[in-house]
């Protein structure tokens, strides 16, 4: 019982934490605006989003996207596969609110609020994560837990991003190595593709059933 009130206050605190970083961000930068989600600029976001889209062809296949934020991945699926069925989850409302305002007329296309971290997941053929697990939080086998999390989550495959190195070490972005995540992934799946080229200081991981 008190461990499990201890890890519930942990998780209201990392949650606080997050969410007045990207207040921060968005009263800086505009709240529609990459930048609010963390990423350096549009190009950068975008980048990553062409690496996660790559993982297999998704016509035809539920995709759930953790922590989508504004919801951009889910155009960049659709100009690729648009026959894809697309669902978002994000526990920022603000962000959520944008996504459905920008992309919720989009076929086949939804959006729902919620913590990826502690929510029961649907299952679905692809699961991506773009940036959402790259925050520093108070649970040091966090990125572990969720790797094994969304893993399970899939059908097919689940695609993630994250940083080998931040420009503030010890600040709320979290940089991991890569050949420890390589590592853990390979504990889980005998596929698993690692992608760090095309980007300086950020690798993606695809990993399949």
């Amino acid at each position: 019982m008190l461990k499990a009130f201890i890890r519930e206050r942990m998780n209201i605190i990392d949650k606080t934490i997050i969410h007045r970083f990207h207040e921060m961000r968005s009263n800086e930068f505009g709240e529609g605006s990459s930048q609010a989600l963390g990423w350096v600029d549009d190009q950068s976001q975008q980048l990553r989003f062409e690496m996660l889209a790559g993982i297999g062809d998704m016509n035809g296949c539920s995709v759930l996207d953790i922590g989508c934020g504004h919801g951009d991945l889910s155009a960049t699926l659709f100009n690729k596969y648009p026959k894809r069925h697309y669902s978002g989850i994000e526990q920022v409302e603000t962000f959520l609110n944008i996504a459905t305002t920008r992309y919720g007329n989009l076929p086949n296309t939804t959006f729902y609020l919620g913590d990826c971290s502690s929510a029961e997941l649907p299952m679905a053929d692809y699961v991506l994560a773009s940036g959402s697990l790259s925050y520093r939080t108070s649970e040091p086998n966090f990125i572990y837990h969720m790797i094994s999390k969304l893993f399970s989550t899939c059908r097919i495959g689940f695609g993630f991003n994250l940083l080998s190195k931040v420009n503030t070490p010890g600040g709320i972005l979290m940089a991991y190595d890569v050949l420890d995540i390589l590592t853990y992934c390979r504990s889980l799946s005998s596929k698993v593709v690692l992608h760090d080229e095309y980007c300086e200081g950020d690798f993606t991981v695809w990993m399949y059933k």
